[in-house]
This record gives structure tokens, C-alpha cells and sequence, in this order.
């Protein structure tokens, strides 16, 4: 199932097709600041801490927090968006980031936040966050989820989720992608499930965060 677009003022960002647009017309965004907006939206209006956005940007690598806030200040520029008296992004002193603006589907109806059930994929001990929309599993560069353990192609697998549920898919990998021990081409997760690609082994969560009182810079 296809993911429904965030629409939010001017602008509309498709985590299927990965554009940004702007009144119509294509903006412009790298791939991790692309990230962190499909991820700030997909968690609204949830605070998300530093930690826990350069875990998910950069699983297996150790990043200055400065990496972090150059994407957020990108990400503002092709927004339009001010630090100082934010529309969309907010900064949450000491804590991280949250999106505040108000957001739509593509028909123009009023998004609901979504459950504070969050889809989670654990592997070597690291939690990482799932976006709505496709998340891809594999060696590349450019996947989702960097697996690059013996036996697992380029990109050898993706998680899709889509309206709460999260979907196991294969992308005609040369080992198989297993879900509980048995081959799958497609498959609906559950909580705790285990996957299974060449010689990695993965587990889908669906966590329960416990509330955060964030505490925002005065204006």
C-alpha cells in the first residue's frame, strides 16, 4: 500500500517517491536532511532527541551533533522556516527536535498524530527507527538500514509501513530474505518478530515510548 503524502502550508513531501515539492514545483533536499524531515513528520508531535535521530541517520558511524544541526538548518532553508519564531521546526533546548506545523493528506483532511506505537528494527543491539513509507535493507550506500554482513545483496529487502502496519518485502535478493525461519517474498510483521537476511539477523519491535516533557526556547 502506498504512503499517503504530508501535506503541510505550501508544501508536500512523498516519503514513496522521495521529493519535497514546494507550492508544485521540486525542492531540492540531500538524503539525510530528506530523512530527517520524513522522520520529524512521521513522529509528530513527538520531541525526537539528538540521540536518537543520529542513531537512526548514521546506525554504525560516530557523528559530531553538528552534523545534525547542518541538516536541520537545510532543511529550514527550503522551508522558509526561522529558528528564532519556527512555523515547522523546533528546536527543543538541550533535547533534540520536534515538527510543529500543521499537516494534511494529499485530499486535504486533517492528519491525526500518528499512535505513539513506534515500528523499530533491532540489529547488532542498535534500535532503528522505521519511517512511513519504504525503508530498504541492505549493503548499499544508500539504503535505509545499512546491513553489510555477509550474504545480504545491495539492496536486499525492505519494511514498508503504511497506515500502522509494517509489511516484510523481498527485492529478489540472492539468499532470501526469512521471516521466522521461513522464506518469504511478502509478509505482514508482528511484534518480535525475527528476519532473517543471509547471515544477519534482525528483529521488528513495535515500541510504546513513555510521554516526554520537552521544554522548548522561550520566544
Amino acid at each position: 500500500m502506498r504512503a499517503v503524502p504530508f501535506r503541510f502550508g505550501r508544501f508536500e513531501l512523498d516519503c514513496d517517491t522521495r521529493l519535497l515539492l514546494g507550492a508544485g514545483v521540486e525542492i531540492h533536499l540531500s538524503p539525510k536532511a530528506f530523512e530527517l524531515l520524513a522522520i520529524l513528520l512521521t513522529n509528530r508531535p513527538r520531541a525526537l532527541s539528538k540521540a536518537e535521530l543520529l542513531n537512526h541517520l548514521w546506525p554504525s558511524t560516530f557523528v559530531e551533533e553538528t552534523n545534525l544541526a547542518g541538516l536541520v538548518a537545510e532543511i529550514r532553508r527550503a522551508l522558509g522556516d526561522s529558528a528564532i519564531r519556527p512555523v515547522y521546526l523546533r528546536t527543543v533546548y538541550r533535547f533534540g527536535y520536534r515538527f510543529i506545523g500543521d499537516v494534511a493528506d494529499s485530499a486535504g483532511a486533517e492528519r491525526l498524530p500518528p499512535s505513539v506505537a513506534r515500528a523499530l528494527l533491532v540489529f547488532e543491539n542498535r534500535e532503528m527507527l522505521l519511517l512511513e513509507g519504504a525503508n530498504i535493507i541492505g549493503r548499499a550506500p544508500d539504503a535505509t538500514i545499512l546491513c553489510d554482513v555477509s550474504g545480504v545483496s545491495r539492496h536486499h529487502a525492505r519494511i514498508v509501513v503504511s497506515n500502522g502496519v509494517a509489511t516484510l518485502e523481498d527485492l529478489g535478493s540472492k539468499n532470501g530474505t526469512y521471516l521466522k525461519q521461513e522464506r518469504v517474498t511478502s509478509a505482514r510483521l508482528s511484534d518480535g518478530d525475527e528476519i532473517r537476511l543471509g547471515t544477519a539477523s534482525l528483529t521488528f519491535r513495535i515500541d510504546l515510548p513513555l510521554e516526554i516533557t520537552d521544554t522548548v526556547v522561550p520566544q
